[in-house]
Protein backbone atom coordinates (compact mmCIF):
# COMPACT_ATOMS: atom_id res chain seq x y z
CA UNK A 1 0.00 0.00 0.00
CA UNK A 2 1.85 3.41 -1.14
CA UNK A 3 1.84 6.64 1.35
CA UNK A 4 -0.30 8.44 -0.80
CA UNK A 5 -2.99 5.56 -0.16
CA UNK A 6 -2.42 5.41 3.74
CA UNK A 7 -2.92 9.36 3.37
CA UNK A 8 -6.08 9.03 1.79
CA UNK A 9 -7.35 6.40 3.70
CA UNK A 10 -6.66 7.55 7.18
CA UNK A 11 -8.78 10.66 7.12
CA UNK A 12 -11.18 8.73 5.70
CA UNK A 13 -11.57 5.83 8.39
CA UNK A 14 -11.20 8.16 11.01
CA UNK A 15 -14.55 10.68 9.65
CA UNK A 16 -16.22 7.19 8.86
CA UNK A 17 -15.73 6.06 12.63
CA UNK A 18 -16.23 9.12 14.25
CA UNK A 19 -19.65 9.22 12.83
CA UNK A 20 -22.68 7.77 14.78
CA UNK A 21 -23.23 4.43 14.35
CA UNK A 22 -24.56 1.08 16.04
CA UNK A 23 -21.19 0.63 17.93
CA UNK A 24 -20.59 4.19 18.68
CA UNK A 25 -24.19 4.60 20.32
CA UNK A 26 -23.44 1.40 21.71
CA UNK A 27 -20.07 2.52 23.43
CA UNK A 28 -21.82 5.64 24.35
CA UNK A 29 -25.04 4.07 26.65
CA UNK A 30 -22.65 1.63 28.26
CA UNK A 31 -20.50 4.20 28.92
CA UNK A 32 -22.96 6.45 30.83
CA UNK A 33 -24.04 3.63 33.03
CA UNK A 34 -21.38 1.08 33.40
CA UNK A 35 -18.02 3.48 33.10
CA UNK A 36 -15.35 3.57 30.50
CA UNK A 37 -13.14 0.60 32.21
CA UNK A 38 -16.02 -1.61 32.00
CA UNK A 39 -17.39 -0.47 28.66
CA UNK A 40 -13.57 -1.89 27.52
CA UNK A 41 -15.21 -4.99 27.09
CA UNK A 42 -17.75 -4.17 24.97
CA UNK A 43 -15.10 -2.86 23.02
CA UNK A 44 -12.71 -5.96 22.59
CA UNK A 45 -15.75 -8.23 21.21
CA UNK A 46 -16.55 -5.06 18.92
CA UNK A 47 -13.23 -4.59 17.80
CA UNK A 48 -13.20 -8.24 17.18
CA UNK A 49 -16.07 -8.00 15.21
CA UNK A 50 -15.09 -5.26 12.77
CA UNK A 51 -11.41 -6.75 12.42
CA UNK A 52 -13.45 -10.03 10.92
CA UNK A 53 -15.63 -8.46 8.75
CA UNK A 54 -13.02 -5.99 7.44
CA UNK A 55 -10.72 -9.31 7.07
CA UNK A 56 -13.60 -11.23 5.51
CA UNK A 57 -14.87 -8.44 2.81
CA UNK A 58 -10.59 -7.56 1.60
CA UNK A 59 -10.49 -11.47 0.58
CA UNK A 60 -13.91 -11.67 -0.43
CA UNK A 61 -16.35 -14.06 1.81
CA UNK A 62 -18.48 -11.31 2.57
CA UNK A 63 -19.39 -10.92 -1.22
CA UNK A 64 -20.32 -14.49 -1.16
CA UNK A 65 -22.48 -13.56 2.52
CA UNK A 66 -24.32 -10.82 1.02
CA UNK A 67 -25.32 -13.01 -1.76
CA UNK A 68 -27.29 -15.03 0.95
CA UNK A 69 -28.70 -12.35 2.90
CA UNK A 70 -30.64 -15.21 4.99
CA UNK A 71 -27.41 -15.96 6.62
CA UNK A 72 -27.26 -12.44 8.44
CA UNK A 73 -31.18 -12.56 9.70
CA UNK A 74 -30.84 -15.03 12.31
CA UNK A 75 -28.12 -13.17 14.07
CA UNK A 76 -29.39 -9.54 13.12
CA UNK A 77 -32.69 -10.90 14.71
CA UNK A 78 -31.15 -12.21 17.85
CA UNK A 79 -28.94 -9.79 18.70
CA UNK A 80 -31.26 -6.54 17.79
CA UNK A 81 -33.94 -7.99 19.99
CA UNK A 82 -31.44 -8.53 23.02
CA UNK A 83 -30.19 -5.06 22.92
CA UNK A 84 -34.08 -4.01 23.02
CA UNK A 85 -34.31 -6.33 26.12
CA UNK A 86 -31.79 -4.68 27.34
CA UNK A 87 -32.89 -1.11 26.55
CA UNK A 88 -36.21 -1.84 28.15
CA UNK A 89 -34.60 -2.80 31.59
CA UNK A 90 -32.38 0.36 31.53
CA UNK A 91 -35.57 2.40 31.28
CA UNK A 92 -37.21 1.19 34.29
CA UNK A 93 -34.00 0.89 35.87
CA UNK A 94 -33.61 -2.70 36.03
CA UNK A 95 -30.97 -5.43 34.82
CA UNK A 96 -27.28 -5.71 35.45
CA UNK A 97 -26.53 -2.09 33.23
CA UNK A 98 -29.04 -0.18 35.18
CA UNK A 99 -27.56 1.84 37.95
CA UNK A 100 -28.83 1.24 41.35
CA UNK A 101 -31.42 4.61 41.83
CA UNK A 102 -31.53 3.11 45.88
CA UNK A 103 -27.94 3.34 46.30
CA UNK A 104 -26.43 4.94 43.35
CA UNK A 105 -24.10 1.49 42.94
CA UNK A 106 -23.78 -1.04 39.94
CA UNK A 107 -24.81 -3.83 39.59
CA UNK A 108 -21.83 -6.03 37.93
CA UNK A 109 -22.53 -7.79 34.05
CA UNK A 110 -19.82 -10.44 33.49
CA UNK A 111 -16.82 -9.46 30.59
CA UNK A 112 -17.78 -12.17 28.59
CA UNK A 113 -21.24 -11.08 27.67
CA UNK A 114 -20.11 -7.47 27.35
CA UNK A 115 -17.90 -8.84 24.95
CA UNK A 116 -20.49 -11.03 23.00
CA UNK A 117 -22.55 -7.59 22.51
CA UNK A 118 -19.80 -5.77 21.04
CA UNK A 119 -19.11 -8.60 18.99
CA UNK A 120 -22.57 -9.32 17.71
CA UNK A 121 -23.73 -5.89 16.94
CA UNK A 122 -20.30 -5.41 14.84
CA UNK A 123 -20.82 -8.59 13.03
CA UNK A 124 -24.57 -8.51 12.40
CA UNK A 125 -24.88 -5.24 10.58
CA UNK A 126 -24.86 -5.95 6.84
CA UNK A 127 -24.28 -2.47 6.49
CA UNK A 128 -20.98 -2.45 7.92
CA UNK A 129 -20.25 -5.75 5.55
CA UNK A 130 -21.12 -3.32 2.66
CA UNK A 131 -19.02 -0.43 3.81
CA UNK A 132 -16.01 -2.38 4.01
CA UNK A 133 -16.30 -4.45 0.61
CA UNK A 134 -16.63 -0.90 -0.75
CA UNK A 135 -14.16 0.90 0.93
CA UNK A 136 -11.01 -1.59 1.30
CA UNK A 137 -10.21 -3.59 -1.81
CA UNK A 138 -9.38 0.28 -3.87
CA UNK A 139 -6.59 0.48 -1.35
CA UNK A 140 -5.54 -3.05 -1.85
CA UNK A 141 -2.43 -3.42 -4.09
CA UNK A 142 -2.52 -6.53 -5.86
CA UNK A 143 0.88 -6.34 -7.13
CA UNK A 144 2.38 -6.76 -3.67
CA UNK A 145 1.67 -9.16 -0.84
CA UNK A 146 -2.01 -9.26 0.38
CA UNK A 147 -0.72 -10.01 4.27
CA UNK A 148 1.42 -7.59 4.91
CA UNK A 149 -1.23 -4.82 3.60
CA UNK A 150 -4.47 -6.83 5.03
CA UNK A 151 -2.26 -6.07 8.44
CA UNK A 152 -1.41 -3.25 8.25
CA UNK A 153 -5.51 -1.50 6.84
CA UNK A 154 -6.61 -3.96 9.49
CA UNK A 155 -4.57 -2.57 12.27
CA UNK A 156 -5.27 1.42 11.54
CA UNK A 157 -9.02 0.26 11.07
CA UNK A 158 -8.84 -1.62 15.05
CA UNK A 159 -6.91 1.85 16.28
CA UNK A 160 -9.28 4.11 15.07
CA UNK A 161 -11.90 2.56 15.88
CA UNK A 162 -10.82 1.96 19.45
CA UNK A 163 -10.28 5.53 19.83
CA UNK A 164 -13.36 6.58 18.84
CA UNK A 165 -15.11 4.03 21.16
CA UNK A 166 -13.57 5.58 23.67
CA UNK A 167 -14.18 9.00 22.83
CA UNK A 168 -18.24 7.75 22.55
CA UNK A 169 -17.30 5.95 26.19
CA UNK A 170 -16.28 8.77 27.57
CA UNK A 171 -19.12 11.37 26.18
CA UNK A 172 -21.34 8.84 28.11
CA UNK A 173 -19.51 9.14 31.15
CA UNK A 174 -19.34 12.51 30.98
CA UNK A 175 -23.21 12.61 30.94
CA UNK A 176 -23.74 10.42 33.59
CA UNK A 177 -21.39 12.46 36.00
CA UNK A 178 -23.42 15.75 35.40
CA UNK A 179 -27.10 13.56 35.98
CA UNK A 180 -25.73 11.89 39.01
CA UNK A 181 -25.15 15.27 40.59
CA UNK A 182 -28.76 16.87 40.13
CA UNK A 183 -29.75 13.03 41.71
CA UNK A 184 -31.49 12.01 37.71
CA UNK A 185 -30.41 8.49 37.89
CA UNK A 186 -33.79 6.85 36.71
CA UNK A 187 -33.30 9.69 33.47
CA UNK A 188 -29.57 8.88 33.07
CA UNK A 189 -30.81 4.82 33.14
CA UNK A 190 -34.00 5.99 30.81
CA UNK A 191 -31.62 7.93 28.43
CA UNK A 192 -29.24 4.75 28.00
CA UNK A 193 -32.33 2.61 27.70
CA UNK A 194 -33.77 4.41 25.14
CA UNK A 195 -30.07 4.83 23.18
CA UNK A 196 -30.00 1.06 23.37
CA UNK A 197 -33.23 0.23 22.54
CA UNK A 198 -32.68 2.69 19.32
CA UNK A 199 -29.77 0.51 18.69
CA UNK A 200 -31.61 -3.14 18.99
CA UNK A 201 -34.36 -2.08 16.66
CA UNK A 202 -31.75 -0.36 14.26
CA UNK A 203 -29.62 -3.74 14.28
CA UNK A 204 -32.52 -6.12 13.39
CA UNK A 205 -34.50 -4.26 11.37
CA UNK A 206 -31.93 -1.83 9.68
Amino acid sequence: MSTTGLAVFIPTFIAVSLTPGMCMTLSMSLGMTIGVRRTFWMMYGELLGVGLVAGASVIGVAAVMLQYPALFLLLKYLGGLYLCYLGVQLCFSMGKLALATDSGMQVASTPGALALQGFVTAIANPKGWAFFIALLPPFIDRQQPLAAQLALLLGLILLIEFFCLILYAGGGHTLNRLLQRRNNLRLLNRIAGTLMFGVGIWLAFG
